[in-house]
């Protein structure tokens, strides 16, 4: 697959442009005493608590009041939105550049990403120490997820950005790091690349 044979190319944030470590987030919650992370995590997702935050159906404070009662006395919600974003890590230059290549070149680009408030406040931090430009400047538009009501790898995204964007979804090139994502992609008809190693993206463009 050729990405120079596409109009459109739409990208993932977390795995892809943004370097991620879920596990980092796991060990700040249990230095923080929450000491079954994992089955806490587990419990909170069947609750939709994480699909209900990413897409904007309950507020930032709401989601940190939801996880202060299963901490130790003490823990502050600062110290919640810490380890929350914990795994959020640096954006690699490199990546920062062929975004501008693409660019460049007159390339559409855009970003679709679930994602949520608190997460993206971390994210525009670690952005700005690479570049001063902001991060829509780089995008013809980003799309994310608790600000349009959606979320991956439900069908219905893809269409709905598809239709945004003005793009018939078999000339759309999708690059997540999620296999669930990248099969939800296909059946609304993109073309979608799995990014197993996210260097591999340098490849996917050369």
């Amino acid at each position: 697959m050729k990405a120079d044979q596409f109009e459109t190319i739409i990208f993932d944030l977390g795995g892809v442009i943004i370097d991620l470590n879920y596990d980092l987030t796991r060990s700040a919650f249990e230095e923080l005493g929450l000491a079954d992370f994992q089955s806490t995590y587990s419990q909170f997702s069947q609750s939709s608590l994480f699909d209900d935050y990413e897409t904007g159906k309950i507020s930032s404070q709401r989601f940190i009041n939801t996880l202060l009662p299963h901490l130790p006395n003490g823990c502050t919600a600062n110290e919640v939105v810490h380890a929350w974003n914990a795994m959020i890590m640096s954006v690699p230059q490199a990546k920062i550049a062929l975004l501008d290549k693409l660019r460049t070149d007159k390339n559409r680009i855009y970003l679709l990403s679930n994602t949520n408030e608190i997460h993206m406040q971390k994210v525009r931090r670690e952005w700005g120490k690479v570049t001063e430009r902001s991060m829509e400047s780089f995008f013809d538009r980003m799309f994310l997820s608790y600000e349009i009501g959606l979320r991956k790898p439900d069908v219905e995204i893809f269409e709905y950005v598809c239709g945004k964007i003005g793009s018939d979804p078999g000339k759309v090139l999708f690059i997540d790091d999620s296999p669930q994502h990248i099969e939800g992609a296909k059946k609304a008809g993109l073309c979608a690349l799995h990014l197993t190693d996210p260097t591999d993206l340098y490849t996917v463009f050369s």
